[in-house]
């Protein structure tokens, strides 16, 4: 009986391989994936999530192959929640693992899973910000949270060491109600540690574009706007507008 369940625990291992080898055939991957899904347990659905950490030879393949894999997983409901997480604990990138995470969990379960990625991703230096990326990204375009959940969460990236996690912050927070979010990017833009000539310059646009009001921090503001930027916007008032 023990022999009999390493056996078939092996040969689970051995597809999840094959379903995984960046340099096998399409073929080949494709069967090793459709067994997985058959098999439906949960280490076999893991194995199907690991997919999403592998880049195969040909783009159009690895998309097709991703896609399907969200596909299944979202097919198999709640079956899928438990290998998911497990794997979104240790994946070098999230968004593939994002999308099916949005389709089978209600909202509640969506956040607890996403603030323990954000509880690991803590504002700072990270060797591969992808995954904070990623999830900065999928959680300001997810349409079930309430705009004071997605602020809360993504205004400390704005002070992050990754330009690009600033960035993506950025661009999530500008779609959101302006008197809320201009106090958090004004103390982005001032902030003395700030070096980004691109950091400050996307602040000054949202901050123009969505006619923030400045709370009478206009001299701080303008103080700030410099270099080519000053050639283009100014403080008038309490808000930035172009010259």
């Amino acid at each position: 009986m023990v022999f009999g369940l390493f056996s078939k625990e092996r040969s689970l291992q051995k597809t999840i391989e094959k379903a995984t080898n960046k340099l096998a055939q399409q073929p080949d991957r494709w069967a090793a994936l459709e067994k997985l899904r058959d098999d439906g347990s949960e280490d076999a659905l893991f194995g199907l999530c690991k997919r999403f950490g592998v880049v195969s030879m040909k783009g159009i393949e690895d998309e097709q192959e991703k896609d399907w894999c969200v596909d299944v997983l979202v097919e198999k409901g709640g079956a899928s929640l438990v290998p998911l997480t497990r794997y979104m604990k240790g994946a070098d990138l999230l968004a593939f693992p994002l999308r099916v995470l949005g389709q089978i969990a209600d909202h509640d379960r969506v956040l607890a899973v996403c603030d323990e990625v954000f509880k690991v991703e803590r504002p700072g230096y990270a060797r591969f910000p992808d995954r904070r990326i990623d999830l900065i990204k999928w959680f300001g375009e997810w349409k079930a949270a309430t705009e004071d959940e997605v602020i809360e969460r993504l205004v400390p990236y704005l002070q992050d060491f990754d330009e690009n996690v600033k960035f993506h912050a950025i661009e999530e927070l500008a779609a959101r109600s302006p008197a809320k979010i201009a106090p958090p990017l004004i103390d982005a833009l001032v902030r003395p540690e700030e070096e980004s000539g691109r950091i400050k310059r996307t602040v000054i646009e949202v901050l123009a574009k969505i006619k923030a009001p400045l709370g009478g921090r206009g001299k701080e503001v303008q103080a700030a706007i410099s270099g080519p930027a000053a050639d283009e916007y100014k403080v008038d008032g309490d808000v930035v507008k172009k010259r």
